[in-house]
Order: structure tokens, then C-alpha cells, then sequence
């Protein structure tokens, strides 16, 4: 009977201790889960934030260029004014001799 009892005292404890095995899986598969999941958010933080800096970057670079060709076309604008208005003072005089020479 001892052989028996024994026998049932083994299987008690071995299914003990499948079921200590079974709640430390599980244990350590929430622990695991959560760790993953913390370190996603972590990259996608990460990756949250170079998006960022680049659209910033990417701003910055667009506002300056368009600063830079407003600048040019600015200038260019003037010089073509002053050209203009240069033409235009050169045919008034033209136009005045034009206006004595038919006066006289």
C-alpha cells in the first residue's frame, strides 16, 4: 500500500508542479508581452519624432528656398523697372525734341 500511496503522493506533486510551470509560462508570457510592447512604443515614439524633425527640416528648407527665389525674382523685377523706365525717359526726350522740332 505504500508502493501506492507513494505512487499518488508523485503524481500530486507532479501535477503540482505542472501547474507551477504553467502559471510561470503564463507569468512570464505576460511579462514578455508587456515588454514588447512598451518597446514598441518606444520605436514608434522614436519614429514619431524623426518624422518630425524631417517635415520640420523639409519646411525650413522649402520656406528658405522660396525666400531666396522671391528675393531673386524681387531684384530681377527692379532691374527689369528700371530698365523700363530708363527706355521710357529716353523716348519722352525723343518725343519732346520731336514735339519742338515740329513747333519751330
Amino acid at each position: 500500500m505504500t508502493t501506492i500511496s507513494e505512487a499518488i503522493t508523485t503524481i500530486k506533486k507532479a501535477e503540482n508542479d505542472a501547474d507551477q510551470l504553467i502559471e510561470n509560462a503564463k507569468d512570464q508570457s505576460s511579462q514578455m508581452i508587456e515588454e514588447s510592447r512598451l518597446k514598441v512604443e518606444e520605436i514608434i515614439g522614436k519614429a514619431q519624432e524623426q518624422a518630425n524633425d524631417e517635415a520640420e527640416k523639409i519646411v525650413f528648407d522649402a520656406e528658405t528656398n522660396a525666400k531666396k527665389e522671391a528675393y531673386q525674382i524681387s531684384h530681377q523685377t527692379s532691374e527689369d523697372t528700371e530698365v523700363t523706365k530708363r527706355k521710357a525717359t529716353d523716348k519722352v526726350e525723343e518725343a519732346a525734341d520731336v514735339i519742338v522740332k515740329s513747333v519751330l
